[in-house]
């Protein structure tokens, strides 16, 4: 089944939830916050779709639009066919449900997306930072951070390697 005609049927069981369909670059559908961890469980369980692999999971910060957009990647084993699933969240209170009830590899994907994006999974069984310290301030993969001078009286600064 190709992407297109996999939106139409989640359109068609999900009409409030799926908010779009985008063509250009990996195919995604576009849901709403609320609607994640069905339209997610319904991708998987499916037996027209069975998306058993989430191969990706990120965020993406988008300030122009005041949103952090967190990006699903999916496979299924048993049809060879992908889909991205996209869901936008407000930058000032990112909040979403956590899709690892679903997809268990979401539980280190989404530790990542919260530690440098400052994404709350609710729900999420341990969401807490994976890459950087627990008392780090900020979360740097967000477009208007601003890096600390030094960290526990140690620089951050670092000479050009080239």
């Amino acid at each position: 089944m190709d992407a297109a005609a996999i939106h139409q049927a989640l359109a068609a069981r999900f009409p409030r939830a799926i908010e779009g369909f985008e063509t250009g670059g990996d195919p995604a559908v576009r849901v709403r916050a609320g609607d994640v961890v069905a339209v997610a469980a319904h991708l998987k369980s499916d037996p027209a779709l069975a998306f058993d692999c989430l191969s990706n999971q990120s965020g993406v910060d988008q300030p122009k639009r005041d949103a952090i957009e967190v990006v699903y990647h999916l496979f299924s084993y048993a049809h060879g066919h992908a889909l991205a699933m996209k869901v936008g969240v407000p930058r000032d209170r990112p909040r979403l449900a956590t899709v690892s009830t679903v997809w268990r590899a979401a539980i280190w994907q989404e530790r990542e997306i919260f530690d440098l994006l400052g994404v709350e999974f609710a729900g999420h069984p341990d969401l807490r930072r994976i890459l950087l310290p627990e008392d780090w301030v900020g979360h740097p993969l967000r477009k208007d951070y601003v890096e600390p001078a030094e960290y526990h009286g140690i620089s951050t600064k670092r000479e050009s390697l080239l």
